[in-house]
């Protein structure tokens, strides 16, 4: 009798709510919320901020189409790494996963986190700056709790992920509809001469387009579980649009 030998798979659970929260529940994070500053301050004007704003969120599309496509070609998870592993070899694709575990990847999360304890310390010491020390626990708090709520199971991380995505979604509803209530009652005094006091330099526009690309961060992590999405040419698809 011939023995018949079994692959390991990965289970399908991941469903196109989930990969939609995976995508856009990571992409507005604490990013959103702290870079605006920086971009305003690098380019010196409203006007240029918004349009740096519009260029990369122009990249993004551009590149998710890439990724979206390269998703139904390839239904392998690993993202660019199994992508530079087909196309360039083991060698390069091996020095992209040591970068990105021990520096890139790390010093992603440490700065969302960071970030996220700030916010979420912010509102116990009211008119002063929280102690750094209580700042970095809560940051590797959430940290350990989330990383331990994705190790257990993998509908209870996306049910995690949907969850804070509609929290994060409406809380940009509710600035958005700030700011349009603001513009109606005739505050766009920073709209005259919004173009005033650019700085054209390479190095602002640099560090406004960095920042501005950093808040995007997120759009590929849908790849990095193809195989664990229960329809990944509908998913991706669906991504691309």
């Amino acid at each position: 009798m011939d023995a018949k030998t079994e692959k390991l798979n990965l289970k399908r659970e991941v469903g196109l709510m989930g990969a939609v929260s995976l995508i856009g529940g990571t992409m507005i994070g604490s990013g959103i919320f702290m870079t605006p500053q920086t971009v305003l301050s690098s380019i010196g004007s409203p006007g240029a901020s918004l349009v740096v704003w519009g260029c990369c969120g122009f990249l993004v599309i551009l590149v998710s189409f890439c990724y979206a496509e390269l998703g139904t070609v390839i239904r392998e998870s690993g993202g660019e790494y199994i992508y530079i592993l087909k196309t360039s070899g083991p060698v390069v694709a091996f020095m992209l996963v040591f970068t990105s575990v021990l520096f890139v990847r790390p010093a992603g999360v440490a700065g969302i986190a960071l970030g996220f304890a700030q916010y979420a310390v912010a509102p116990f010491y009211p008119g002063c700056h929280p102690p750094v020390l209580l700042v970095k626990c809560a940051a590797a708090a959430a940290i350990i709790v989330l990383a331990i709520v994705n190790c257990l199971n993998v509908r209870l991380s996306m049910s995690v992920q949907v969850f804070f995505m509609v929290t994060k979604v409406l809380v940009l509803v509710v600035i958005i509809i700030g700011g349009v209530v603001m513009l109606i009652r005739g505050h766009n005094e920073n709209f005259e001469d919004s173009f005033e006091n650019t700085n054209v330099g390479i190095n602002p526009i640099g560090i406004a387009f960095y920042q501005g690309l950093w808040s995007y961060d997120g759009w590929n992590n849908l790849n990095y579980v193809t195989e664990e999405l229960k329809r990944p040419e509908v998913s991706k698809r669906l991504k691309g649009l």
